[in-house]
């Protein structure tokens, strides 16, 4: 029997909590997250080095930086690379929870979702009762930068796609797109890994980013193959471009939309997110 509930119609929280620890992609650094469980609607967040601050509901508006990742600025301190564990909360079915972190960014892990998924499994879902049904989209959206755009369609039920392009043969053209529910987010999506190129390595470093990258945690394109193989999909780079879609999304709340990125990025994604998002008053 699966652990993972049927569809979204459910609020869902943890049923105890569960901890992580790792390094950040960019920073570096060891950073630790707890999550616990909630009946608060929404994702909230505290800092396990500032015992006593006020929680902060997690909200697209927060949204600071979008450069290879999506950062917050929660008040007076900032937490980065939020996207993989949102689209595991999310994915899964998760409506509330409270996300105690130490640190500035939140665990890389193995480059994907799955450890995420991994830890919630190891202490199950907790039934909040039914969740209440998503505003309905009245007409599209699509936002559009350069040649890349994001479009969100009034649907009956939550479909997300995307196609990348790139001009390196290990990844080219893919397009990949499902019906959302927690068991497909589980098997199809969770397990994607962030990429990157081996050519702009150097560069990234230069300029402080990715310190905490390496070959268990991300995937390596050197153009013609990959430097760290096997892939756990053959187009398990667009895979996982539909795991930050999902993670910047879930800072709104999931939808009830179809929504397509084509070329998507953090910075398309998380201005949709506001676009969907509920009014900035319900924030607190």
């Amino acid at each position: 029997m699966s652990p993972w509930p049927r569809d979204y119609s459910q609020a869902h929280t943890l049923a105890a909590p569960v901890e992580r620890r790792g390094v950040g992609l960019h920073s570096g650094a060891q950073t630790r997250v707890r999550l616990e469980p909630s009946d608060t609607p929404g994702f909230h967040v505290g800092w396990l080095d500032q015992a006593g601050a006020p929680l902060q509901r997690l909200h697209p508006a927060q949204v600071c930086e979008t450069q290879l990742c999506t950062a917050l600025q929660l008040e007076q301190r900032r937490l980065a690379t939020v996207e993989h564990l949102l689209a595991a909360l999310a994915g899964v079915g998760i409506t509330a929870a409270t996300l105690l972190v130490e640190g500035e960014e939140i665990p890389l892990l193995d480059g994907s979702a799955q450890p995420w998924v991994e830890a919630i499994a190891e202490v199950g879902l907790q039934t909040l009762g039914g969740r209440p049904a998503p505003v309905a989209l009245e007409s599209p959206i699509t936002l559009q930068q350069g040649q890349s755009f994001v479009t969100a369609l009034p649907s009956d039920c939550l479909r997300l796609g995307a196609a990348i392009e790139f001009p390196q043969p290990a990844i080219g053209r893919q397009l990949f797109s499902l019906e959302l529910s927690p068991a497909a987010f589980v098997e199809q999506i969770a397990p994607a890994r962030t990429f990157g190129f081996k050519d702009q390595v150097d560069q990234l470093l230069a300029a402080g980013l990715i310190k905490g990258g390496a070959l268990d945690n991300a995937l390596v394109c050197d153009g013609e193959g990959w430097l760290n193989p096997p892939l756990r999909f053959a187009d398990e780079p667009v895979r996982h471009k539909l795991l930050d879609l999902l993670g910047d999304l879930a800072l709104a709340g999931l939808p009830q939309a179809q929504v397509f990125a084509f070329r998507g990025s953090h910075g398309l994604h998380t201005a949709l997110a506001r676009r969907l998002a509920p009014a900035l008053v319900s924030v607190s």
